[in-house]
């Protein structure tokens, strides 16, 4: 009889896709386009489903050069994407999508050893353009993920590019491998590599909010919660989940705030109460210039061409 014991368990539902191993429980939205539910040894680590980042709050010197009213278009397509096409992958084979009436003819009790579901979403941009991400989960319940941004002519440039992460309660620390403090592509010369610990969740005071809080060149990242949305999780006990590179370093950023909230507040006491956990992981920072004064234009080397395509990838433990 063949060994089912560590195989993955798929549960084919209408509207999304369920993968369970011995302590976790992954669900995957065919309408959102993209991961609902990240549950670990019975932790939540999902607020919000999984999607392309494009926006940065505006910094000051976004503002002196007017780049975000040149690229204001990628806010709207931060907060507002398409599914275009789904394709779900089990043990290497393509599988007809299973949403209602084709998932009737499983039974529930399927399994595998790989499944992969990738989403195709379309932007909401003038050009439209596309991104896929694809997630593959193996027996160990680790997520291979991978990104791919298909650059078109006529976007205009990126303030940044990756994929964000809300998660339900605001972290308790994060530790990391990578360059000290925050850095940015043009400003990196002062970050010393090690491995760091970072309390809570960190936001510069700027009088102004702004973006804040980017870490380049990272290796791993791990951020740590003692709280849930889970009345009866009453022992405060720290959990864990951990992103490792794959091929190139990555940039992240841990927040409790959203770019949109950020900038929709004025002065920093606009901003909402710290209740989340938003993690950007990043294929693609613009700089932050103002060699100067603030409102000169950032150098070319430390821009992102929207026009040109773009291939991230990382794993989650």
């Amino acid at each position: 009889m063949e060994n089912t014991a560590n195989k993955l368990r798929l549960v084919f539902g209408d509207c999304t896709l369920g993968v369970k191993g011995a302590d976790f429980h992954y669900i995957f939205s065919y309408t959102r386009g993209g991961l609902e539910s990240l549950n670990k040894s019975g932790k939540e680590w999902l607020y919000r489903e999984t999607l392309p980042a494009f926006w940065r709050a505006t910094t000051d010197n976004d503002r002196g050069n007017k780049f975000s009213s040149k690229s204001s278009m990628w806010l709207g397509a931060d907060l507002f994407m398409n599914v275009r096409n789904i394709r779900v992958i089990v043990d290497e084979n393509r599988i007809e999508l299973p949403v209602a009436p084709v998932n009737n003819q499983y039974t529930g009790q399927e399994d595998a050893e790989t499944v992969e579901i990738v989403f195709s979403l379309e932007t909401t941009t003038v050009p439209q353009t596309t991104v896929d991400v694809s997630y593959r989960v193996n027996q160990e319940g680790e997520i291979y993920v991978v990104m791919h941004y298909f650059g078109k002519k006529g976007l205009p440039e990126l303030p940044l590019l990756g994929l964000r992460f809300i998660m339900p309660t605001k972290a308790k620390r994060f530790n990391y491998e990578g360059l000290s403090g925050e850095t940015y592509p043009d400003r990196m010369a002062g970050g010393i590599p090690g491995t760091y610990e970072v309390e809570g969740l960190p936001v510069t005071p700027y009088l102004v909010p702004q973006d804040c809080g980017v870490h380049m060149g990272t290796k791993w990242l791990e951020i740590i919660r003692d709280s849930t949305l889970n009345n009866a999780d009453r022992d405060h006990e720290e959990f864990s989940l951990r992103f490792e590179q794959l091929e190139d370093s990555f940039a992240f950023s841990a927040l409790p705030f959203k770019a949109e909230e950020l900038e929709n507040a004025t002065h920093i006491e606009e901003l909402p109460p710290e209740r989340r956990t938003v993690l950007l992981m990043l294929a693609k920072v613009r700089g932050v210039g103002g060699i100067d004064s603030w409102g000169a234009e950032v150098e070319e080397d430390y821009r992102i061409n929207a026009e040109k395509d773009y291939k991230f990838s990382f794993v989650i433990k």
